[in-house]
């Protein structure tokens, strides 16, 4: 008899395989590389500009589900996609990855975020892992060695949110028009942090092992509040800027954060780590709503914003699997299946592919956000997809 798990499974491999997978391999571009914008009713814009997440992390999701699925087409489009982001995301003249370039390339906005070059990191050292190719694991480390460079802060530790192109200060570091202008944010240390345990894995060096245990003592000790949600935006000596609450943000390092102590093989390490992590968890589903969904934030006057995130609906998913696999909360299971179905039932995207940006508190889906774009990619569906599929093998 089919369990309830049993179906769990299935309907997030056959979403993985039938749904997200091809929506996104349509995107590549016969010119090279990867469309950088999709609209919500399906329509390509060819010669939109390219953002460095979105190549960032198509390289992941194609490597990474390759690796699950073994599927030829995914390995060759994480390879196009490495190809094209090395050809014209790396400034090869000052190091690092560039915001944005345009359809045939060329540099827009060639600030270097932080998150940026994270997301580099993540994206090649998955790859890596498949093809075992020097020149992918020499660019990770390229760019490891210039975060490490040029923005870790040697006097209050952590890194600089962004610098220009040669690596000079900037003004304005804000990382989107969601964040505020700020030296250090939760965000940009969540992600080095996953890309530097990503690395860590392939290229086991002892000065990326304690920078990775740094990033996590960060974490713990200065990111995360008393309370257990993260404080997300710092002066540069870790003062506390004014911030909301971020639940999808809250649920995702609590998964993410014990995921890269494992990394390190350090058994008092993971020690330290896991109540931090237990704690961010349960502040996180402090988000969650009567129908299984989680909501996107409280803003700073107390105030909710209801809407549903397609990413932090996925999170929701995985960082409830972790409660339940890692911390023994029984509930959280449940948890779990109640985002998916809600998922399931109202963000996937049956006629068009992919999953909607959000859907909104009066229950429609945000037809003004993209289905594919800066921000929109396939990083955290894919990768829900792929942990679900590991948690239950």
């Amino acid at each position: 008899m089919e369990t309830r798990t049993d179906r769990f499974i299935g309907e997030v491999a056959d979403e993985l395989r039938q749904n997200i997978l091809p929506f996104w391999l349509t995107l590549r571009d016969p010119r090279g590389g990867f469309y950088g914008e999709v609209s919500a009713s399906g329509e390509i814009l060819p010669d939109a500009p390219r953002g460095v997440i979105l190549n960032a992390r198509l390289i992941w999701a194609f490597a990474a589900a390759y690796g699950l699925t073994r599927d030829p087409e995914c390995l060759a489009a994480a390879v196009a996609a490495r190809d094209w982001f090395l050809e014209h995301f790396v400034d090869a003249d000052n190091g690092g990855v560039y915001w944005s370039v345009s359809a045939a390339g060329e540099p827009l906005d060639d600030k270097k975020q932080l998150y940026a070059q994270g997301f580099a990191i993540y994206g090649l050292s998955e790859l890596y892992k498949l093809t075992r190719d020097a020149d992918t694991l020499a660019a990770a480390v390229a760019l490891f060695h210039t975060v490490e460079k040029h923005y870790a802060d040697p006097q209050y530790g952590g890194y600089t949110e962004a610098l220009a192109r040669d690596f000079s200060p900037l003004e304005d570091m804000s990382l989107s028009a969601h964040d505020i202008n700020a030296d250090k944010t939760m965000n940009s240390h969540l992600h080095v942090l996953e890309a530097y345990a990503n690395l860590y894995r392939v290229w086991p060096d002892p000065a990326l092992r304690e920078a990775l245990a740094r990033l996590l003592d960060i974490v713990c000790t200065r990111i995360m509040a008393p309370d257990g949600h993260l404080q997300l935006y710092f002066r540069r000596d870790w003062s506390v800027l004014p911030g909301g609450v971020s639940y999808g943000h809250d649920i995702e390092t609590s998964w993410l954060l014990l995921e890269c102590a494992f990394a390190t093989g350090d058994l008092d390490l993971v020690s330290r780590v896991r109540p931090c992590a237990l704690a961010l968890g349960r502040a996180g589903n402090e988000g969650l709503l009567p129908d299984g969904s989680m909501r996107y934030e409280q803003l700073l006057d107390g105030t909710f914003d209801d809407s549903r995130q397609w990413w932090v609906q996925a999170e929701t998913v995985v960082g409830n699997l972790w409660l339940w696999k890692y911390h023994g909360d029984t509930a959280a299971a449940d948890r779990a299946l109640a985002a998916w179905a809600y998922i399931r039932d109202r963000l996937v995207d049956r006629n068009r592919g992919e999953w909607f940006w959000a859907i909104l508190p009066d229950g429609q889906p945000d037809l003004a956000q993209p289905k594919a774009g800066f921000w929109k990619c396939p990083y955290h569906n894919t990768r829900m997809c792929l942990e679900v599929l590991r948690i239950f093998e």
